[in-house]
């Protein structure tokens, strides 16, 4: 007996609030309710995670790695979008 085709979902783990999700794995699952759970038993058997995000990866767009010189060299030519660019007023302390 086969088993039907199921989609590949791409896992998110946010460890606790105020700070950034990050990936963590995939799960094969039908649907995105299955998705979460089986996220949240491979996952986060220890308690890891306050958030859980899944995503079929067929939704995700990427930029290819050979695109690299095309798709972040313009940012080379605007230096005014680094931090290194302003100069802060010593009155401001540390930031």
């Amino acid at each position: 007996m086969s088993t039907p085709h199921q989609p590949l979902w791409e896992v998110f783990i946010r460890a606790r609030n105020g700070v950034a999700h990050k990936h963590a794995g995939s799960v094969h699952a039908a649907d995105a309710e299955l998705a979460l759970i089986a996220a949240r038993d491979v996952y986060t058997r220890r308690g890891e995670g306050v958030s859980l995000w899944v995503v079929e990866s067929k939704h995700i767009v990427a930029s290819d790695p050979n695109d690299k010189g095309v798709m972040f060299e313009p940012t080379a030519s605007k230096p005014y979008r680094h931090p290194t660019f302003y100069e802060v007023p010593e009155e401001v302390g540390n930031m």
